[in-house]
């Protein structure tokens, strides 16, 4: 089993940052995936941005190319989502995800069927 815990959503204004943060215990593995998706109410879960444990690479949905940023630290078992520029289009749950398996293709990387674990969520909402 793997636990998932999410913190630092929020309120912030069009154009502000937040950085989210998911730790990760239970058992470990040697290579993984790991997610940020989004839900906005009405609409279906949607990703927003993939890093694999195994060699680092990264996989962003166009929506935030250039204003979000994944990163990891290995020692705390964390990853985080620094989003800039925030829209009120962003505005939505944000669950971190995990998968057993090292996916190499954003195909699989985005597809939230792929992962075995989830947050449970935290709230982010982008308003005047």
């Amino acid at each position: 089993q793997v636990q998932l815990v999410e913190s630092g959503g929020g309120l912030v204004q069009p154009g502000g940052s937040l950085r989210l943060s998911c730790a990760r215990s239970g058992r470990t593995f040697s290579s993984y995936t790991m997610g940020w998706f989004r839900q906005a109410p009405g609409k279906e879960r949607q990703f927003v941005v993939g890093i694999t444990w195994t060699g680092g690479s990264t996989y962003y949905a166009d929506s935030v190319k250039g204003r979000f940023t994944i990163s990891r630290d290995n020692a705390k078992n964390t990853v985080y989502l620094q989003m800039n520029s925030l829209k009120p289009e962003d505005t939505a749950v944000y669950y971190c995800a995990f998968a057993r398996i090292y996916y190499s293709d954003y195909g699989r990387v985005s597809d939230p069927d792929r992962y075995d674990y989830w947050g449970q969520g935290t709230q982010v909402t982008v308003s005047s």
